[in-house]
């Protein structure tokens, strides 16, 4: 996998699409269905040839770019919650690196779930409740725990918890792919005009 700084860029864009859908969810109970959809099948494409296509395209991540190409352009008015969870899920993903019995049991758990797609569809109630348990029984026992905000009656609903939970284990996939392509919190903190010129090359093409 080439490490360019323009995968570098998709890889980031995916962690904060994921980060960006999480504080919808929490505060707002809802966010659009097809950005979910987007990250959640990210989860599915282990044997991609590139990051583009473990997206499907870069529309898949168009989200998380533009988010992350506002928090990088306009420092004053990013979002510190988004930011917060990004920056987890590339800290835990550093520790799930170091887990390779967890990491096994991720991918056959992966597996299994993508097995029963004839039964459940990815945006299927079941599939998001089995992701959401993978991430609580796996990632969230690592520490330190992400903790999401939001309003009450959003954050006690057990499905808009389970849509958190699998778009959490979707960002630890883009975490993933950040660190495979060369990225680093050094690089992330003082790489910045870079990343902001991939951002407008890609918004270009959108």
């Amino acid at each position: 996998m080439t490490h360019s700084k323009y995968e570098q860029t998709l890889a980031l864009a995916g962690i904060y699409q994921a980060a960006s859908l999480v504080k919808q969810i929490a505060n707002t109970g809802k966010a659009n269905s097809a950005h979910i959809e987007s990250s959640l099948e990210t989860l599915f494409r282990f044997d991609a040839d590139s990051v583009e296509q473990v997206y499907g395209s870069i529309a898949g991540v168009s989200h998380g770019i533009k988010v992350l190409h506002q928090h990088l352009v306009d420092r004053a008015s990013r979002d510190i919650e988004i930011t917060k969870y990004a920056l987890s899920l590339i800290m835990l993903e550093k520790k799930l690196a170091a887990n390779t019995n967890m990491l096994e049991e991720i991918s056959k758990r992966l597996n299994k779930i993508e097995s029963q797609f004839d039964f459940f569809s990815l945006s299927h109630d079941n599939t998001i409740a089995k992701l959401g348990q993978i991430y609580k029984e796996t990632i969230s026992t690592l520490g330190p725990r992400i903790i999401v905000t939001g309003e009450q009656p959003y954050l006690s609903s057990e499905s808009n918890a389970s849509k958190v939970r699998a778009l959490l284990l979707a960002g630890i996939r883009s975490a993933v792919l950040w660190r495979q392509c060369g990225g680093s919190r050094w690089q992330f903190l003082f790489g910045r005009k870079a990343y902001i010129a991939e951002c407008e090359n890609i918004l270009a093409r959108l």
